[in-house]
């Protein structure tokens, strides 16, 4: 087999293998965390609590359970204290009924103590429910 034959074997198995991992709530997820990183990113508190289900339960790695206007409030604070550049980036999704639980990546910017940004970021789980044709959080947790 020629090197050329043998490349194309190799790059038809790697699009089988990636093709393998995505799932059929991966473009669900991506609207999902678009819409939640893309009102984030404006610092519009309101937009982002307003992706969460009216009986969302936030878990922040300060401890307090936030639910309902606290949502908003927690991350009015976030803006107010210049964290921005949020991204998400899932590594499981698990189907749950209507819902599905992702655990993802996170990164942002935050000051640093020399008025410049540092880079912050964790683990983050969040349970999506389906409402209608998009999918809003119903719990939150992340470190």
């Amino acid at each position: 087999m020629s090197i050329r034959a043998r490349l194309l074997v190799l790059v038809a198995g790697a699009c089988t293998a990636i093709a393998a991992i995505a799932g059929p709530n991966d473009d669900a997820v991506s609207s999902a965390f678009r819409a939640w990183n893309g009102a984030f990113n404006k610092g519009d508190a309101k937009a982002v609590a307003a992706l969460y289900t009216s009986d969302a339960v936030l878990l922040p790695a300060s401890h307090e359970i936030k639910k309902g206007e606290e949502i908003e409030k927690f991350f009015a604070g976030l803006f107010q204290n210049k964290v921005s550049d949020h991204t998400l980036e899932p590594f499981q999704i698990i189907p749950a009924g209507d819902k599905l639980i992702v655990a993802s990546k996170w990164a942002a910017k935050a000051p640093d103590e020399k008025g410049g940004a540092k880079s912050i970021g964790g683990i983050a789980t969040h349970v999506l429910q389906r409402q209608g044709k998009t999918y809003k959080v119903k719990l939150h947790t992340f470190n």
